[in-house]
Order: structure tokens, then C-alpha cells, then sequence
């Protein structure tokens, strides 16, 4: 191994990526003597907050090396979803002692959710930082098998379904992105010289927009396809969604603290690298329309579908399905202004939706159900409960004094100078949607308390949720000047 291949993996970014590996292969050698003891926990915690330190030292890092590209968009999408693992791995540890003690994990499967918990890190985290467009469908790939795994771990018929389905459909989507890299590649390789280096920039992103200046066209076009269709059924885009909902539903609520935002900005980010390869051709299909297309229809049609959900974590997964919709439409839109916007609402809907699945969790646990009529009056029975996922449906929602408000605010004005047409249709979505989680919030919090079946929520266990939160606040009422550059950067260097 070269030097500069060394120096790169001992780097912070290099530590952010090998760490979660590491700990994943320690976890899944870990004695069960161990992993009954709680070792399993507390090393998922311990990796999880170690990769987040890592991912903090990112924006002073910044580089295109052979293996890692760290880039404003990469260090700021490394951070958030190392942010978010950290979080959730604290919750993790009273979450699966109740599961344990009902008896629904057994010491095995709780070896194998810690270990698969950071997999799927890894491969998020592998494919953020990546500087090679096939490495990304590979990180991509592993990060959806090891979720998959994760869902199918209660070993209940509907969660072997719900894995199955997810593997199916993500399957296919992932093979859809597979041919359009190679397409991709296809399409740069004249630009390049003969030999292996010239092969190897070929896959390299740092390279591709100025390669695709150079391509041809109708191909630049077809491998754009594949790759949107591909990516955006990770990203949960309708129609290429159907997988979400039950994923949600029927995994442990970890993982979907962590599917409802990370792997979802996974995809977007990759949709949003791809955005910047094609603008570089000023033949090729512009990708805004295709992009905002998706994500307005993503939109409306989750709005509308959460009027008719009875279960609660798959209604949240419909909200998340709307939200991505919101953050796709915005980067569709273009410019520095609507991708601050989409960046500001892919980070707080990130933030928020993980807290709300925190709470969601520990709801269900207590009530022993996860329909929405055996849970009521959370905040007559379970005050801290119920007041945190009170203020977590209406940050969700988009209601001040939330970041979600400033975020859609201002991407509807954008949407009204750009595109005043589309504008309506998105406004009727954002008002839809608000409306189902606000009445929804009314069942969940408010009214008689419904029986519990299991143990109360301790204040520890709501902490990740809270944290969460405050930063959102924090955002929507006066977010600092340092932040609004970061932002600003980050959405500058797009193209």
C-alpha cells in the first residue's frame, strides 16, 4: 500500500469509515456471556460516539484523495448521520433491554443487532465519503443488506415479509443503479487517458463533472435514468416506495430512527452528486424537472395516505416518505437558495424524525401495541413521554418555532419566483400532511390514557429524543451566523 493510500485511511475521514467496520467484526465475535452482560450496548455505544468525534473533525479535513472525497456536502452528510447513530445507539440500550426482557431478542439476535447497528453505519458512512462511484453502490448495497437483516430480526411473519419486501424492491433498485454506473463510466472514459489511471478517474466523482462536459449526451441521459430511478428507491421516492412503510412498521425502532432520516440522505446526497455531473453538460437532459417530479409526487401522495393509516410507525413512515419528497422537489428546484433550503430541511427532518421514532418506540413498548387505538393520552399517563412526542409531531409538521417551518417557508417562496405553477400543488401537500399529524398528536397525547402493558419510559431514555429537539429549536428560532455559512458553503459548491 502506498503512502498516499496510508495516509488516507489514518485520516479522520479514513477513521470515520474503519471505525464502524471494526466494531462491527468485534461485535459479532463477542461471547454471548458478554453480550448478556450488556457488553454489546455499551460497545455500540462507545463505536458510535467515536465515529461521531471523528466526523467532527471532517470540515478541517476537506480533500479529493484517490480512495476519499471530503467535500462540503460529504463532511456535513458524515456528521449528520454519525450525529444521529450516536444518538440512537443511547437509545438502543433501554430500548432492547425491554425487548430482551419480553423475551421478543434473544442474546443471539441482540449479538446480531448491535453488530449489523454498526454495518449499516459503515456502509453509510463509506458511501458518503467514497471518491469512487462504484465503491458508493457498494457501500449503498451493504448498508441496505445489513438493514434488511436488522428488520427481519424480530423473526415475526410480518417481519420476514417486511425484510423480504425490502430486499425485493431495494434489489431491484440497487441492480437499476448498477447498470447506470456502469453506463456513468461508460460515458467518462473518453475523456480520460488510456491505461488504468484513466479508468480509475473514470469512477472517481471529483472527476466527473469535468468529464461529462466532454461526454456524449444520449448516454450521460440514459445512465442519469437508471441511476435516478435506482437511488431514489432508496431514497423512498414514490412510486418506488411501497418498501418504507413496512420496513418502519415492523423492524425494531432503532433502525427506523436511523432508515427514517440516514439511509434516505444517503441517496438524495448521491441524487445530488448526480445533479452536479449533469448540469456539467449543457446537452444533457437538465435533471431538476425529473428530480422535482419525484419529489412532488412523493409529496402529495404521502399527505394524503396518512389519513388512512391505523399503525403508528407505519404512519411515520409515510411522513418520512413526504419529507424526503419536500427535500427532493427543493434540490429539483435548484440554485443556492433552494439547496440551503434542502439541505437546512434534510438535516432537521433528519434530526426530528429520529426523535420522534425514539418516542414512537417507547409509546409502543408501554402500550403493547402499535395501533393508534390502544395509544392515547400519553400526556395524562406519561408526561415527559407525551410532551416529548407532542413537540416532535409539531416540529414534524413544520409549526414554529421548529427549523422545519424555516426550511419549507423557504422553499415554497422559492418555488413561487421559480416555478409559481408547481407551487400550489406544494403548498396543498405541506398543509395535507400538517393537518393528519396534528390530528393525529390529539389521539396520541391528549384524552384518556389507554392501559399500559409494559414499563414506563425513564427520563434517561428520553434524552436522545430531547437532544434532538433542542437543536432543531435552536435552529428555528435564532440559528447562529456560523451555521447559515456553513450552509450557504455547502450549497454554494453544488452545482
Amino acid at each position: 500500500m502506498s503512502a498516499h493510500l496510508l495516509a488516507e485511511l489514518l485520516s479522520p475521514a479514513g477513521a470515520v469509515v474503519l471505525l464502524p467496520i471494526l466494531a462491527a467484526v468485534l461485535l459479532a465475535l463477542l461471547p454471548m456471556a458478554a453480550v448478556a452482560a450488556g457488553v454489546a450496548a455499551w460497545v455500540n455505544i462507545a463505536a458510535a460516539t467515536a465515529t461521531f468525534g471523528a466526523a467532527c473533525l471532517l470540515p478541517w479535513e476537506q480533500h479529493a484523495g484517490t480512495l476519499l472525497l471530503v467535500d462540503g456536502l460529504a463532511a456535513h452528510m458524515a456528521i449528520l448521520t454519525a450525529f444521529v447513530a450516536m444518538t440512537t445507539s443511547w437509545f438502543s440500550l433501554p430500548y432492547v433491554a425491554v425487548e430482551a426482557a419480553a423475551g421478543r431478542l434473544d442474546v443471539r439476535r441482540l449479538r446480531q443487532y448491535h453488530a449489523l447497528f454498526q454495518a449499516f453505519l459503515a456502509g453509510m458512512l463509506m458511501a458518503l465519503l467514497s471518491n469512487n462511484l462504484g465503491v458508493t453502490w457498494v457501500a449503498v448495497e451493504a448498508a441496505t443488506m445489513a438493514a434488511v437483516l436488522v428488520v427481519g430480526l424480530p423473526r415475526t411473519a410480518e417481519a420476514v415479509e417486511a425484510s423480504w419486501k425490502y430486499f425485493i424492491l431495494c434489489g431491484v433498485g440497487i441492480s437499476l443503479a448498477f447498470f447506470g454506473t456502469i453506463i456513468l463510466y461508460l460515458a467518462a472514459l473518453p475523456a480520460f487517458a488510456a491505461g488504468p489511471e484513466g479508468a480509475m478517474a473514470a469512477m472517481s466523482w471529483s472527476a466527473l463533472p469535468a468529464a461529462a462536459g466532454h461526454a456524449t449526451a444520449p448516454l450521460l441521459n440514459l445512465a442519469f435514468v437508471f441511476l435516478l430511478i435506482g437511488y431514489g428507491t432508496k431514497a423512498g421516492l414514490a412510486p418506488l416506495h411501497a418498501w418504507m412503510p413496512d420496513a418502519h412498521a415492523e423492524g425494531p425502532t432503532p433502525v427506523s430512527a436511523v432508515l427514517s432520516g440516514s439511509i434516505l440522505n444517503v441517496a438524495l446526497f448521491v441524487i445530488l452528486r448526480l445533479r452536479g455531473v449533469m448540469a456539467a453538460n449543457p446537452e444533457a437532459l437538465a435533471p431538476g424537472p425529473p428530480i422535482m417530479a419525484l419529489g412532488l409526487l412523493s409529496l402529495l401522495l404521502a399527505a394524503f395516505s396518512l389519513w388512512r393509516r391505523r399503525d403508528a410507525k407505519r404512519f411515520f413512515a409515510f411522513s418520512t416518505i413526504e419529507q424526503s419528497g419536500v427535500a427532493a422537489f427543493a434540490f429539483g428546484l435548484g440554485g443556492p437558495l433552494a439547496t440551503f433550503a434542502g439541505l437546512l430541511h434534510l438535516t432537521l427532518h433528519t434530526l426530528i424524525k429520529a426523535a420522534v421514532f425514539q418516542c414512537i418506540g417507547r409509546a409502543c413498548q408501554l402500550k403493547g401495541s402499535q395501533l393508534f387505538a390502544d395509544i392515547g393520552g400519553l400526556v395524562a399517563s406519561h408526561r415527559a413521554l407525551g410532551l416529548t412526542l407532542a413537540a416532535g409531531i409539531v416540529a414534524v409538521a413544520g409549526l414554529p418555532p421548529f427549523g422545519l417551518f424555516t426550511s419549507e417557508f423557504m422553499i415554497v417562496t422559492n418555488a413561487i419566483h421559480l416555478r409559481p405553477l408547481l407551487a400550489l400543488p406544494l403548498g396543498l401537500g405541506l398543509v395535507v400532511g400538517a393537518w393528519a399529524l396534528a390530528w393525529r398528536l390529539i389521539g396520541l397525547c391528549t384524552g384518556e390514557p389507554t392501559p399500559d402493558r409494559g414499563p414506563a419510559p425513564s427520563l434517561a431514555a428520553l434524552a436522545p429524543a430531547w437532544l434532538h429537539l433542542a437543536v432543531v429549536a435552536v435552529l428555528g428560532l435564532a440559528m447562529p451566523a456560523s451555521l447559515v455559512a456553513w450552509f450557504a458553503a455547502v450549497a454554494g459548491g453544488l452545482r
